[in-house]
């Protein structure tokens, strides 16, 4: 890793220049059985509250994200790209070399606490997850979502990570004091799917076991259906599964997302499809010939098909990017808009 690049060279690497320098690094190698193989990069970021690019189509315009690389080694997640502004690895450097954020509670309640802070909501797991293995080290959530409750800051949270329940009560609290959404990602409930493209990721029943819990607990959580992988995961009996164990768990609403293949993970999902089925290469190619995203017309027939389905089941899709108080969520109709650019790791 040449950490000395990001004060020259290209926009991205001045741009992360901006977020911290060289000699704020500090690089761990931890030789437990849960990190075997995991190097992390300390860093003191300069920011830590990010503005997302106008042309995005997200409704929602702050982010935070504690770190940068997964563990949860989805070979679909299109933030891969985003560790090559780093000169890493954006294959297996991305699962294993991981940017940890040590300040980012402090840079966070700096900020909440400024004058020209206007109490704008605040994603979280949009780029990678922030409940990854990682957080369970470096515990940084706690300290992220106890300023957001002490200044009453509304956010919303996507995530993977069955850590998300650790931060229960401060989750409980939040929501007495501001609008506080939860979703978790679950694409399928295949276990020989999810073993093979998202090996570092809990299983998908533990990750309905949170949305259970949640809904017990009176906060209402939504699931992000995502990613609907082509010829892998869409047939009509798969879609049917997950549903069923999404309404089953409690969740307040289903959305489906199909899988979308930007560059960086497009030749990381196409070397996995390569090694794993072959005989499926060609229908992707094709499939994905216009870009990184599936024909229109193959996104709203996943999504009608899901729509039904989660109207049979009593659930209702999200309105996007709605944060959510606890309590009972009105009548929602997803729009058949454009992709939502959402990480799923």
């Amino acid at each position: 890793m040449r950490w000395e690049n990001l004060a020259a060279g290209s926009e991205h690497s001045r741009a992360d220049a901006a977020l911290f320098g060289a000699e704020a690094v500090t690089t761990r190698t931890i030789d437990t059985p849960e990190f075997r193989g995991v190097t992390f990069h300390e860093i003191r970021a300069r920011s830590i509250v990010n503005r997302v690019p106008g042309a995005s189509r997200m409704p929602f315009e702050w982010t935070v994200n504690p770190y940068r690389g997964c563990t949860h080694a989805c070979v679909y997640c299109f933030a891969r790209k985003t560790h090559g502004y780093l000169d890493l690895d954006t294959g297996l450097g991305f699962d294993s070399q991981i940017v940890v954020k040590v300040n980012a509670p402090e840079l966070l309640r700096h900020r909440l606490a400024s004058r020209h802070w206007q109490g704008e909501h605040i994603a979280m797991g949009t780029n990678v997850d922030c409940y990854q293995r990682a957080e369970g080290r470096y515990r940084l959530m706690p300290g992220i979502l106890a300023a957001l409750r002490d200044h009453a800051n509304p956010f919303s949270i996507l995530t993977k990570g069955t850590l998300l329940l650790r931060d229960l009560e401060l989750l409980e609290q939040a929501a007495e004091v501001t609008d506080v959404g939860v979703s978790v990602s679950v694409g399928f409930t295949d276990e020989r799917l999810w073993r093979t493209v998202e090996p570092g990721a809990p299983a998908p029943e533990r990750r309905l076991e949170v949305v259970r819990t949640l809904a017990e607990h009176g906060l209402d959580c939504g699931v992000l259906m995502a990613p609907v992988i082509p010829f892998l995961s869409d047939g009509p009996d798969q879609l049917r599964a997950t549903v069923r164990a999404v309404a089953a768990a409690g969740a307040t609403s289903v959305t489906p997302l199909v899988l979308h293949l930007r560059p960086g993970a497009r030749e990381w999902f196409t070397s996995w499809l390569g090694q794993h089925h072959p005989y499926l290469v060609d229908r992707y190619e094709r499939l994905y010939a216009e870009g990184a995203y599936a024909p229109k017309w193959y996104q709203r027939r996943i999504t009608r098909q899901v729509h039904e389905l989660a109207r049979e089941y009593g659930i209702g899709p999200a309105r996007g990017g709605t944060p959510r108080r606890t309590g009972t969520p009105g009548p929602a109709e997803a729009p058949l808009s454009g992709p939502t650019q959402l990480s799923l790791t």
